[in-house]
């Protein structure tokens, strides 16, 4: 009896530090990576200038690598699987993964950059995906590239709501103290009546204070 019970607590310790084991693993991991694919979507263009349309509509989290498949057609409109790109989380950038996650639709920043039409005139490149809201800026604010938000499927929102929760730490605000200064102290010539001042050039005459030192 009392080996059973030994056996039975050294297998709970044993799990225990595993479990322990497991979460400073995941811990102390310095970023996260997940295969995305990017649905981009073709429309006839509303200027003569313009024939084609491009535009990034969906995430396949998880998804293998693709490169341009057709998804699905409908008259003039068609969406492809256009690539599949890791998704990284950097544990340096929980702040800017929660100001995305605060949006009221959460999205991935999809970068695109014109290509060459070699193949399928397709014109444009998917070059990057992020969940940072600084870094998705920081392109939009370039002319060379295009950006454009694409909503979070559930699982993926999750997921870096994970990776955030077990990451982020909230600056410490560090109060400045003020300098120690004795205020009942004055200065030389302030305060003294028997000092000259320089306000006494504009007193009128005949109040020129007694017991001035000269």
């Amino acid at each position: 009896m009392r080996l059973a019970t030994a056996l039975g607590k050294h297998q709970e310790a044993e799990q225990k530090v595993g479990r322990w084991e497991e979460r400073a693993a995941v811990t102390s991991e310095r970023k996260r990576t997940m295969p995305v694919g990017v649905v981009v979507r073709r429309l006839p263009g509303v200027t003569k200038w313009q024939k084609w349309a491009w535009r990034p509509v969906s995430l396949l989290p998880g998804a293998r690598a693709a490169d341009w498949a057709v998804l699905r057609r409908e008259g003039d409109a068609v969406e492809y699987h256009a690539a599949t790109l890791d998704l990284e989380l950097h544990r340096t950038d929980t702040e800017a993964y929660l100001t995305a996650l605060s949006d009221k639709i959460p999205s991935v920043y999809v970068v695109m950059r014109p290509a060459d039409e070699i193949e399928n005139d397709i014109p444009i490149d998917v070059m990057l995906l992020t969940a940072s809201a600084y870094e998705g800026q920081d392109y939009a604010d370039s002319s060379e590239v295009m950006v454009e938000k694409v909503p979070m499927p559930a699982g993926l929102i999750a997921w870096v709501r994970e990776f955030v929760e077990l990451h982020h730490q909230d600056e410490i605000f560090i109060k400045r103290k003020r300098d120690k200064k004795r205020i009942d102290l004055e200065e030389d010539g302030i305060g003294d009546a028997r000092i000259r001042q320089m306000s006494d050039v504009y007193r009128a005459p005949g109040r020129k204070p007694k017991d001035t030192l000269q």
